[in-house]
């Protein structure tokens, strides 16, 4: 079986995907993802770009036979070649253990520098022993390694005076851990192949800063561990347990699949505010059911990790509010008196100071706390003015580009309302749109702005600063801003799978007019905008971004009325 640095990177973030991607049945797999095909057109034109620099060979092979792209692979590497892309590198997992010891439990993996060498192979490459034999056999496994560049450095090889250092290039700007494992990774199947220890793997980005060594001696070992449990997920009989996490199930192809089955369990992994590491500590004591965390004390989980008494509190409400479908009100209290259940019931007067602070639960049920919920509003809700905007913000990251500022005016005096789409038909009309917005904004210099989430706020911080625009004109503006995310949230919690803009709307009956549409969508359809003039693509991106308004204005209305009944 093949284990690629792909399978390796998927496996760092989801543990599931991974063995799916091996044994699961591809008629259950969700459709081409536009986002994600945008993603590795990107991924792919700067490679080139990259690659442009150096004066590469690329080993010559029928696709998909990868014996025969090694063979060509290491013919370039004894050639001595200067730059080798996307070389082809394999070796047997069995080979990268020492004397046939091997790990039976992740816990027993030593310090990398505590553990015994790897023939000549410096420490860094050492693998962790145990002393017990495993099940897997391992000799089933290869490791197919593709690293963007070969790059040819002076030391000593199996090939002669020279070795070859692995380099990958990614879109990210930040070293994230699991680009260093799988740069980890092609540096051990590298070594096995040239048997050799290269020298500093090197990552290549697209932040301020492009290029970072790897720190193999930090990396290694955890790569090791990564390729060992994966190796014991793809043995097992079934898959790993669903858990939801939306920012990295989005693009999976296996999304919908995994999230008929999370709904199906009423999975706790749908629960807003459920991450991974809360979601291990519920599981520690026997908390996997809504109905169990509802009744759960919050004073039994402020002191774990992931948790403070702040973020249990909420959990508890959040799950008793899916659970009986209703919206509740959040405790907002500095301190709730410690008082019984009854004591509670008698006297309603409880808070010491009323401010968004650390709320103190001792001793508090969750009857209590739902019954503080109900009985006790929190202050700075959104009000209604008589001239209001709601803003929103369609943006091109890979162009760090806000190219569509929508703007929804609405005037309670006239029972009138007016949209505006401030849109940067190319790239460098972005100023012009910014200054457009800023002329009307002013022209109701006391009108509340709404919005959904900080980003508007950010972007607005941002382009005042990108052209020059004066403190005394921006600052006005953003004294005017309104989170609607940031009061719901710290107010109310609603029977939702998310706190997202499209869940909290759709919850309160609204739809957008186009069904495909998402935030995700726009930056595909802006792109396909920039390369094919398609003015559909611009029409279909306005009448999202006019949607995000009406939808953050029906969510702010429906909290003001709400605090109002």
């Amino acid at each position: 079986m093949l284990i690629n640095a792909e399978l390796l990177l998927q496996y760092h973030r989801c543990k599931r995907r991974s063995y799916l991607d091996i044994h699961g049945d591809f008629r259950e797999t969700d459709g081409v993802n536009d986002l994600l095909l945008k993603l590795q057109r990107d991924k792919i034109a700067y490679q080139k770009t990259i690659v442009s620099q150096w004066n590469s060979c690329q080993p010559s092979y029928p696709q998909g036979d990868w014996h025969r792209g090694k063979i060509a692979t290491v013919e370039l590497m004894q050639q001595g070649v200067e730059c080798i892309y996307h070389g082809v590198l394999l070796t047997q997992y069995s080979d990268i253990q020492l004397h046939s010891c091997e790990l039976t439990d992740t816990e027993n993996i030593t310090e990398a520098e505590n553990l015994p060498a790897i023939s000549s192979v410096s420490p860094c490459l050492r693998f962790p022993v145990s002393s017990s034999p495993v099940s897997p056999n391992l000799e089933r496994y290869t490791l197919l390694s593709r690293p963007d560049l070969l790059i040819k450095k002076p030391g000593q090889s199996c090939f002669g005076d020279w070795m070859y250092v692995p380099v990958n290039i990614e879109l990210g700007k930040r070293p994230k851990l699991e680009y260093q494992t799988v740069a980890a990774f092609h540096a051990q199947v590298l070594a096995m192949v040239q048997q050799a220890e290269p020298e500093t793997p090197w990552l290549i980005l697209r932040g301020k800063q492009t290029r970072y060594p790897v720190d193999l001696m930090r990396a290694m070992p955890q790569m090791h561990r990564m390729l060992w449990e994966l190796i014991q997920t793809l043995e097992r009989q079934q898959a790993p347990e669903v858990f939801i996490s939306r920012q990295k199930c989005n693009l999976c192809h296996w999304y919908s699949s995994c999230y008929a089955i999370a709904q199906s369990q009423k999975h706790l992994s749908l629960l807003p505010g459920i991450t991974p590491v809360r979601y291990t500590q519920l599981q520690a004591l026997n908390i996997t059911t809504l109905e169990s965390l509802a009744q759960t004390s919050p004073t039994l989980l402020e002191n774990l990790p992931g948790f403070d008494s702040e973020v249990a509190c909420k959990i508890v409400v959040q799950a008793q509010a899916v659970l009986e479908n209703r919206p509740l009100i959040l405790p907002w209290q500095d301190e709730i008196l410690t008082l019984s259940e009854d004591d509670v019931t008698a006297n309603e007067t409880m808070v010491v100071s009323g401010s968004y602070s650390k709320l103190n639960t001792l001793l508090l049920s969750p009857q209590q706390i739902n019954h503080l919920s109900i009985h006790n509003s929190p202050p700075d809700i959104p009000f209604t003015a008589p001239i209001e905007f709601y803003f929103d913000i369609e943006a091109q990251p890979d162009l760090n580009l806000d190219y569509l500022l929508g703007v929804l005016v609405v005037d309670r005096q006239t029972n009138t309302e007016q949209f505006y789409s401030l849109l940067a038909e190319k790239p460098e009309d972005e100023e012009l749109i910014w200054q457009q917005f800023i002329n009307l904004v002013w022209q109701y210099p006391d009108a509340p702005i709404y919005h959904f989430c900080v980003y508007e706020s950010d972007t607005v911080k941002r382009l005042g600063k990108l052209y020059c625009t004066p403190h005394a004109v921006v600052q006005p503006i953003l004294n005017r801003f309104v989170d609607v995310y940031e009061k719901l949230t710290q107010s109310v919690a609603l029977p939702v799978e998310s706190y997202a803009l499209k869940a909290i709307a759709r919850w309160l009956g609204f739809e957008w007019r186009n069904p495909e549409a998402s935030g995700a969508k726009c930056i595909y359809w802006y792109d396909q905008w920039l390369r094919t003039g398609d003015r559909t693509l611009l029409e279909k991106i306005q009448s999202y971004n006019e949607d995000d308004c009406r939808a953050t204005r029906s969510v702010k209305d429906w909290l003001v009325n709400f605090f109002a009944n």
